[in-house]
């Protein structure tokens, strides 16, 4: 029979490791922080606690490995719900994965496997912390910036959009010069306008994208043309390199 003092200790221990993964997640404006990936390996913990010293009173015909196999389906909705897709990019999977391992850390520690834990926490947080800064140097994605001059009107990125999901492009920056040479954007020093706009409703947009290995340039560029208000399409061959 296991003693308060383990019972709670595996308890605090299984919420402090959930804890400070969950930091490192909400640090980084993930969708589940802090308290998710807390309440995750708690919750995990107690049911490894219920499951192997829960029934102790009853005869032993059951598997106590029943009720903690559920944890780790069940964790797959929640994880689930952290994963967002925005055209062709998807965003969460990291997050989604810490959920997951939280819950095989919260069942360890509630098991009384600590050296597997903390073990498996270790490796979390130097993966989440240190692995991340090493892709984003080495990893770096380059761009080509496609330009594309046009008469402003409503709705005219939103028709550029279309086109551009339709042939699967990520678009990385935008960036729009007007006649009044402002540029609305974050990177003003990374492209400047090829033409002089002086028409007052011309302007310039500058996308940075990624095109997939069977792109049809050529479908790709009529299409854009027939966009109401577009003037002029322009590829630009450089590429400009982004962390990401």
């Amino acid at each position: 029979m296991i003693t308060t003092y383990e019972l709670i200790l595996r308890l605090i221990l299984s919420a402090i490791i959930g804890g400070l993964i969950g930091i490192e997640r909400e640090a980084n404006n993930r969708p589940a922080g802090l308290r998710t990936h807390i309440l995750v390996t708690l919750g995990s913990a107690l049911i490894m606690l219920i499951s192997t010293h829960g029934f102790n009173n009853l005869p032993a015909t059951g598997d106590p490995a029943r009720l903690a196999a559920q944890v780790v389906s069940g964790i797959g909705f929640l994880g689930a719900g952290t994963i967002l897709r925005t055209g062709n990019s998807i965003r969460g999977l990291t997050t989604a994965a810490s959920i997951w391992v939280c819950g095989g850390i919260g069942l360890a520690i509630g098991g009384g496997y600590y050296l597997g834990g903390l073990t498996t926490a270790g490796i979390v947080l130097f993966s989440l912390m240190s692995l991340g800064v090493f892709e984003k140097k080495i990893f770096t994605k380059k761009y080509k910036v496609l330009i594309i001059q046009c008469r402003e009107r409503l709705g005219l990125i939103g028709d550029i959009g279309q086109v551009f999901g339709s042939y699967n492009i990520i678009i990385k920056d935008i960036q729009i010069f007007r006649n009044s040479d402002d540029v609305e954007c974050e990177k003003e020093d990374v492209l400047e306008p090829t033409i002089i706009l002086e028409t007052q409703n011309l302007i310039e947009i500058h996308f940075a994208v990624k095109v997939c290995k069977d792109f049809e340039m050529k479908d790709f560029f009529d299409d854009v043309n027939r966009i109401d208000g577009v003037e002029q399409v322009i590829w630009n061959d450089s590429k400009i390199a982004y962390k990401t």
